[in-house]
């Protein structure tokens, strides 16, 4: 009799990848990815260990699997998902506009910041996936701060980049999602510095030359 069987009731057939990344998604984000074990995935996504190895040859590789999973969704603008499309300018401030927590469970901050504090070796590919992630993050800032024209867009686009990565830090610090607000307050006052308001004509002043 194979030794496959297990006291959790196993779906096996298509979707077996889906499920494991669906499981490592919540384990990592809820307790970490050191604290999460094997066993504790093949549970949570209802496969066998040699399910789990067939698709990920080892934790690190489901580890990158998942962050690369994350990866494209949470770079910015995500705002221009919806209609109509924010101005530049609303989009690098939307950044700072963070949903409140779903669960009452501990507030784990950025999960790429996680992972390398979590996998601190910084030729370890998780590592490295992750500082090419905040690499892209302050890029894409820098690329807004451009379209809407910041004085100096590469020092905005790294200032927001920072107070992000600040907040999101002190959140799973003090498991308070209240530095959200206060760096949002921060940003729209660099954004107001950095980016020149259109002057306005005066009332009943002639609009022509």
């Amino acid at each position: 009799m194979s030794n496959e069987t297990s006291p959790v009731s196993r779906r096996r057939g298509r979707g077996a990848r889906e499920r494991i990344l669906q499981a490592a998604t919540e384990l990592f984000t809820a307790q970490g990815v050191n604290a999460t074990g094997m066993e504790q995935l093949t549970t949570a996504a209802h496969v066998s260990k040699r399910t789990l190895y067939t698709h990920f040859a080892s934790k690190d590789d489901l580890v990158h699997a998942y962050l690369t999973q994350l990866r494209d969704g949470r770079l910015p603008p995500q705002a221009c998902q919806s209609e109509p499309c924010p101005a530049p300018r609303g989009q690098l401030l939307a950044i700072f506009d963070w949903e409140p927590p779903t669960t009452d469970g501990p507030l784990r901050g950025c999960p790429f910041l996680n992972a390398a504090v979590e996998v601190p070796d910084p030729d370890h590919p998780v590592h490295q996936l992750a500082a090419a992630y905040k690499i892209e993050f302050a890029h894409r800032l820098t690329d807004l701060a451009r379209q809407a024209g910041a004085r100096d867009p590469e020092e905005l686009g790294e200032q927001l980049a920072l107070l992000y990565d600040g907040a999101a830090c002190r959140t799973m610090a003090l498991n308070s999602a209240r530095a959200g607000a206060h760096a949002r307050t921060i940003a729209a006052k660099l954004i107001n510095e950095a980016i020149p308001r259109p002057s306005t004509p005066p009332t009943g002043a002639s609009t022509t030359a």
